[in-house]
């Protein structure tokens, strides 16, 4: 029943946006495993669209935050207000007390502004004087930022963007995609109306029903190799990646591509994982976690450069002792 409505939200989805079905598939996998997700590409790839759309097919509250260099913390979480009448201060709450959050080019305000997201993200609580308020569930981040322009941004603190379960990189569409687009979009008569699908109470029962699907112990030990690999990649043999890495991920990052490949089996319909939605979902939650150093910047070597290779040369099967 719930991979029926599941399928009826990506085709209301699609009634809006074109050929982003990837970006789609990863939305409603940090929304089904509680995951913040951080979107980046250049601009006009329908980032905000997607999460607009999103955000209307679910029976949830849903804040648009245009992130700023003069965005104060308080524009974000709430700020205390005098009351002349009852002479005493009043709390008003800030757009941060939704269900979704779209935080648009969440790079380009400053730290302190950070500070008080990440206490949400990380917490599902925020503080507005000496008073903490407790976030309604589901609370979820969906960040977007721009790869360009990087003139008046903010690059986000490393502890912040461990928090984000996924980093999603959005590339541009195909021909055909962008001949539909080009079509809807001339049409001045294009509709963007969608209709609500999942509750709240069905985006639990999705999340129960994923805690129930079921990953082999080889499975498990195959998460493991592909983390310890990126912290110590010459045990693996993989000597010329070494020189690249001055991190590897943390273990934020085998919890989850545990809980996505989990989700990524019960969005096809199975209760058990296979390796392949492992693999399917390695890259989105490795590459942003992977530090590199200056080598890797003057090689030119992303991080999902070297995911792509871990993928490769760590089979299923392979057990290695650290010592």
């Amino acid at each position: 029943m719930h991979q029926e409505k599941i399928q009826q939200v990506i085709q209301e989805v699609k009634k809006v946006v074109v050929g982003q079905d990837r970006m789609v598939n990863r939305l409603l996998v940090g929304l089904f495993t509680n995951g913040h997700i951080l979107l980046e590409g250049v601009p006009g790839l329908a980032k905000t669209l997607t999460v607009n759309t999103l955000a209307k097919v679910l029976h949830l509250g849903f804040r648009r935050i245009q992130f700023t260099p003069d965005l104060l913390p308080s524009d974000l979480i709430g700020t205390m207000i005098y009351n002349q009448q009852e002479a005493n201060f009043e709390v008003k709450k800030g757009p941060i007390f939704a269900n979704i959050i779209l935080a648009d080019e969440v790079n380009r305000s400053p730290a302190k502004v950070q500070s008080a997201l990440l206490e949400a993200m990380q917490e599902k609580q925020v503080t507005i004087g000496e008073t903490t308020f407790q976030l309604d569930r589901p609370f979820l981040v969906l960040a977007t930022q721009n790869p360009v322009d990087q003139e008046g941004t903010y690059p986000l603190p490393e502890a912040q963007v461990d928090r984000f379960m996924m980093k999603v990189h959005i590339d541009y569409p195909s021909k055909e995609d962008e001949m539909e687009v080009m079509r809807r979009m001339a049409n001045m008569q294009f509709s963007s109306e969608v209709n609500a699908i999942l509750s709240k109470e069905d985006i639990f029962a999705i999340r129960s029903a994923i805690n129930e699907v079921k990953i082999a112990e080889p499975l498990e030990n195959y998460i493991i190799e592909l983390v310890f690999a990126t912290r110590f990649p010459e045990k693996y043999g993989l000597k010329e990646e070494a020189k690249y890495i001055q991190f590897g991920v943390s273990p934020r990052a085998s919890i989850n591509l545990n809980l996505a490949s989990r989700a990524m089996a019960y969005m096809e319909g199975r209760d058990y994982v296979l390796p392949e939605d492992i693999k399917a979902v390695a890259e989105d939650v490795l590459n942003h976690r992977i530090i590199l150093n200056y080598e890797a910047e003057a090689d030119n070597i992303s991080t999902r450069d070297l995911v792509r290779i871990f993928l490769d040369k760590i089979p299923i099967n392979k057990s290695v002792t650290l010592k």
